[in-house]
């Protein structure tokens, strides 16, 4: 499961990366076709007005980031569907705000 801004998200890094030439425009699309390819057997979050609301309140482990708030209200939301589900990120903000609200965070530290 995850939300649309996973996929603003890579697309904006494989518009970063191209824009400097670090990456060819061939490398980005195939980049793009396998994150599309793997996300057919996702579940896809929209950023609707509940998970804008959510993420618009405060968070047990202040402060965090206007796209981080987005992530972690998608993943409350994620979790009304799924009540056993882990939690994937390596930024330490999140990792120790979803352990507030009761996520298994992989990896493991």
């Amino acid at each position: 499961m995850t939300s649309d801004l996973t996929f603003i998200e890579c697309d904006r890094v494989l518009h970063r990366a191209t824009a400097p030439g670090e990456l060819d425009k061939a490398e980005a699309a195939a980049k793009r076709t396998l994150v599309s390819t793997l996300a057919e057997h996702w579940i896809v979050f929209s950023i609707d007005g509940g998970i804008a609301e959510r993420a618009r309140r405060s968070f047990p482990r202040e402060p965090i980031r206007t796209l981080d708030a987005i992530h972690l209200a998608t993943a409350l939301a994620a979790r009304g569907l799924v009540t056993e589900m882990q939690l994937l990120s390596l930024d330490e903000r999140i990792r120790r705000t979803a352990a507030e609200f009761g996520f298994e965070v992989v990896p493991a530290d």
